[in-house]
């Protein structure tokens, strides 16, 4: 089983749906997990991390028009421009993060706090060529962490629900501490729509301290994973 199926999805699962918005894994038999989002708001609808399958305008079209594609990670281009030149908009990036612009043909907008009225965004550089943004939609509760947080096996270690990728659990990321989100969609695996909030304190308190167990069991495939997504 590869890491990123780079071939075409024969269609994608539904991980979470809410009267808002709904999560989708396009390559459901990956080990990466490749999760991508689309949120309802005011000015329309939102694509944050994009991948295509042949099942997923059909599922984002009741929600509304597309107002914009985002990308979240440095890592995550992926079919950021198809969507983007699909519904004729552009692709927003914030203004200091590398790598994206080159990965993608269409129109890119940057930004340097956030592109739309209805999402707080969280910058986040821990390490060189790690860049990340954390998207929070204030209206639904809904957190969005593409990198950091995730909940495949890779992610976690005990019994966690929602695990930090092992080598970020040197430096966790505080910027969420703080937050009671009603959900938390990751950029690999299915989201936490059951007490979110809490899982999200335990990952944060509990990071430093299960480094040693992560890097053991997880170290290695976070390495592959890392390297799979700079072949991308």
């Amino acid at each position: 089983m590869s890491v990123f199926d780079r071939g075409e999805s024969d269609g994608a699962r539904v991980t979470v749906e809410w009267e808002g918005g709904l999560s989708w894994i396009a390559h459901p038999e990956e080990k990466g997990q490749r999760s991508s989002h689309a949120i309802s708001t005011t000015d329309g609808v939102w694509l944050l991390d994009p991948l295509d399958a042949p099942n997923v305008e059909e599922r984002i079209a009741p929600l509304g028009d597309v107002a914009g594609v985002a990308v979240l990670s440095c890592w995550h281009a992926r079919d950021a421009g198809l969507f983007a030149r699909r519904h004729d908009v552009p692709v927003y990036v914030p203004e200091w993060m590398s790598r994206v612009d080159s990965l993608i043909d269409a129109p890119v907008e940057q930004y340097t706090f956030s592109p739309a009225a209805e999402f707080r965004v969280l910058p986040c550089r821990p390490f060189p060529n790690w860049e990340e943004v954390f998207w929070y939609h204030e209206p639904s509760g809904t957190l969005i962490a593409s990198d950091s947080l995730g909940t495949v096996e890779s992610f976690r270690v005990g019994d966690e629900r929602l695990g930090l990728e092992a080598f970020r659990r040197l430096q966790p990321p505080t910027e969420l501490a703080g937050l009671d989100p009603e959900r938390i969609l990751v950029g690999h695996g299915p989201g936490i729509t059951d007490h979110p909030g809490s899982a999200l304190r335990e990952a944060l308190d509990d990071a430093r301290w299960t480094f040693p167990v992560a890097f053991v069991e997880n170290g290695a495939e976070s390495v592959r994973s890392i390297l799979a997504a700079m072949r991308s």
